[in-house]
């Protein structure tokens, strides 16, 4: 299918602003290579963070979908699928999509001086934006990343995170990421992918802001999970949809 273009209504009163969202229709290489594990200079303590912008109505996402699923077992790597809302008006309304994940992406789009977001889309370390289902493309931009970096330590404590001190810190935002790990079968019953059944894995199921971070040390209590099953990430990202300097699984 050709580019679509759409205006999400939730964005659409922004003053002065028109946004554009676009749907691909660009398949993955089946002879691409999987991200490679070594040399990426990421650790388990601080993984890549590697965020997938899909939506189940998009016909360009199940091949994203597909090669971002392929490397959440890395423990180098801390995938998150977030669904995005603007293609819900294709036939079929995605099931674990949020406003607040469209905003996200626009955060990141506004940040960068993009005039419009798209579906695939894969954003490293809250900078480098890539098509999500291009997977040599991936790998090469995860080995390139390595982990976030100029950011606090992050420490697990009980039912709280503690953000390390640091001297010439920029204002950040914290969040607390919470994601489903298990792989999930869905069924998509109309719109462009009606018919097929797509696999999502670490969707993202709470995104909640912690509070804002200027390099004292700062303990933030974590609320409850919405529901149970779900793994914990904490990441600290400079400004709105900037550089992801921090990450944590906890």
């Amino acid at each position: 299918m050709p580019i679509q273009f759409a205006i999400p209504a939730h964005l659409a009163t922004l003053a002065g602003a028109i946004l554009i969202a676009g749907c691909g229709s660009s398949q993955a290489t089946s002879s691409a290579a999987e991200a490679p594990a070594a040399a990426t200079g990421a650790t388990a303590a601080q993984p890549t963070v590697v965020e997938l912008f899909q939506s189940q109505g998009c016909s360009s996402c199940p091949p994203a979908n597909a090669a971002v699923n392929a490397i959440t077992d890395r423990p180098d790597v801390l995938a998150l699928s977030f669904g995005v809302t603007y293609w819900d008006q294709l036939g079929w309304k995605d099931t674990f999509a949020s406003p607040r994940y469209t905003a996200r992406q626009w955060d990141y789009a506004h940040h960068a001086g993009r005039a419009q977001v798209a579906t695939p889309q894969v954003i490293v370390n809250g900078g480098t934006a890539i098509v999500g289902s291009n997977r040599q493309q991936l790998a090469q931009t995860i080995a390139s990343a390595g982990s976030p970096k100029g950011g606090p330590a992050l420490e697990a404590a009980g039912d709280a995170v503690k953000v390390g001190a640091l001297t010439n810190a920029k204002p950040s935002t914290v969040w607390l990421v919470r994601y489903d790990p298990k792989s999930r079968e869905v069924p998509i019953r109309a719109g462009e992918n009606g018919g097929k059944t797509l696999p999502h894995r670490d969707i993202v199921r709470q995104l909640v802001k912690l509070g804002d971070w200027r390099g004292a040390a700062v303990r933030y209590p974590l609320p409850a999970p919405s529901e149970s099953g779900l793994r914990t990430a904490v990441l600290v990202q400079q400004g709105t949809g900037g550089a992801i300097t921090a990450a944590r699984r906890l």
